[in-house]
């Protein structure tokens, strides 16, 4: 695979950006990258949502006294709300002239999980996806701060049931566990002061805020320190401690290279991200000007969303594969987004490649290169479209070789010798491919390649 193709997918989604990174070069690209900040436009049914949180309270009550027929409308249309909002951003991954912050923001998202089937309030999801968006590059500690009172996380770990003297640890021991350090580099006397921090904190209108004669007042002790703690205090005191930097270091480094970094790439980009002050833009153009020129491929299973839109790109079939459609696939796939499974979030890895989702994937290739159009309503099967999608081509390639060998760098890491001689056998040596009829067998190779395992991985 080319090496602008490879990196275009990795810091984005497809290969889309191949051709920037050719012109303008890796450390431009990287610069206009994170330049690149498109406005974030409030969809349209959360315009006459109410914005206050006394007013969302009202409406759940009004809701509660409805018929049960009124009620199921309510939560139908509460549901078709919540995934148009999944909807909206597949759309800005896909038309994003530079896709690294989507990509990012996504990152976080799986990071910071707060999901729409549990939080269920539409303003909470977008304001949440929002200030991920906002802060994708920006300071790994004051993101932090955020997330911890942000209204969809206060939903999410219950930290509205959090009292004084009647404590739920959930969010102060996601914070920890999953957010910062992660295991080992805590006590449990530490999760349980860390929820005292937290207690009374409570939903605000745009975030989080406290309730006054919920909140604990009395000192505590805390990863070592004493004293009286809130939310911001306890993110200080937790961003001092030596382990801060790894785990979120391990985690970019799973997202965008390896699926298994190396202790020694973790703490020496991690050691890197503790004398930024845990600035994240610096971390990435660290790891990726780094890891550009060593090139590692095959590091990293595809994600079901790299899979779905690097294909559909291929393919230049963008308008004819809705939103709604990949969204279907996402959720079949076992990625839908504001719909982790867990606090965890995706784990990645090999979890992206079980029979059944490989099996899946390679029907949707079929599906997808045949010039079907449509996902119907329950299953991943489209209605025929006279069309054929188009595979670019240049036009001074001229021999079976010449394609395979562009269709190859275009699409996989690893081209064995097998791969070679099959797509040998479907675009024979005589094979003219500027002649009437000649794209049918350009997608015959096309769809052999993007069934392969070896198109699984970058």
């Amino acid at each position: 695979m080319k090496k602008e193709a490879l990196w275009s997918l990795r810091l984005g989604f497809s290969t889309a950006q191949q051709h920037l990174i050719e012109v303008n070069g890796i450390d431009q690209f990287i610069h206009n990258s994170f330049a690149y900040q498109p406005e974030i436009t409030t969809p349209d049914f959360l315009r006459a949502y109410p914005k206050k949180y006394k007013e969302i309270r009202s409406l759940r009550r009004e809701i509660n006294q409805m018929s049960p027929e009124g009620k199921a409308e309510r939560r139908k249309q509460q549901r078709n709300n919540l995934r148009s909002l999944g909807y909206n951003w597949i759309e800005r991954m896909q038309t994003a002239e530079y896709p690294l912050r989507e990509n990012m923001t996504c990152f976080w998202h799986n990071h910071f999980v707060s999901t729409s089937q549990k939080v269920k309030i539409a303003p909470w999801i977008h304001q949440h996806y929002t200030a991920l968006s906002k802060n994708a590059f920006g300071n790994f500690r004051d993101l932090t701060k955020a997330m911890v009172k942000s209204n969809a996380m206060i939903s999410y770990l219950d930290n509205d049931k959090n009292r004084k003297n009647a404590n739920n640890e959930n969010l102060g021991r996601e914070l920890l566990e999953l957010f910062t350090l992660g295991i080992g580099h805590y006590t449990e006397d530490d999760v349980k002061n860390a929820a005292r921090a937290l207690a009374g904190l409570s939903y605000g209108d745009t975030s989080g805020r406290y309730r006054n004669k919920q909140r604990e007042t009395d000192s505590m002790t805390f990863l070592g320190q004493t004293g009286v703690f809130d939310s911001d205090t306890i993110v200080d005191i937790i961003f001092e401690q030596e382990a801060a930097p790894y785990l979120i270091t391990e985690k970019i480094l799973k997202w965008f290279i390896y699926d298994d970094p190396s202790s020694e790439l973790v703490k020496f980009y991690g050691d890197y991200l503790q004398s930024k002050d845990f600035e994240i833009q610096p971390l990435l153009e660290k790891i990726f000007l780094t890891e550009f020129d060593k090139n590692p491929i095959a590091t990293k299973v595809k994600d079901p969303l790299r899979f779905a839109l690097q294909t559909i790109n291929e393919l230049n079939m963008e308008d004819r594969v809705e939103p709604v459609a990949i969204a279907r696939f996402l959720r079949d796939q076992s990625m839908e987004l504001y719909n982790q499974p867990n606090v965890k979030g995706w784990e990645g890895g090999n979890n992206w490649l079980t029979s059944a989702i490989y099996l899946q994937r390679n029907q949707v290739s079929q599906w997808l290169t045949a010039g079907e159009r449509i996902f119907k309503r329950n299953k991943m099967k489209m209605q025929n479209d006279p069309k054929l999608p188009t595979l670019y081509i240049p036009e001074e390639l001229r021999t079976n070789k010449e394609i395979i060998s562009y269709l190859l760098d275009q699409n996989l890491s690893i081209a064995t010798p097998t791969i070679q001689e099959d797509l040998e056998q479907i675009l024979t040596y005589d094979f003219k491919p500027h002649v009437p009829g000649a794209e049918l067998g350009i997608l015959r190779a096309y769809q052999y390649i993007i069934t392969t395992p070896e198109y699984q991985v970058i």
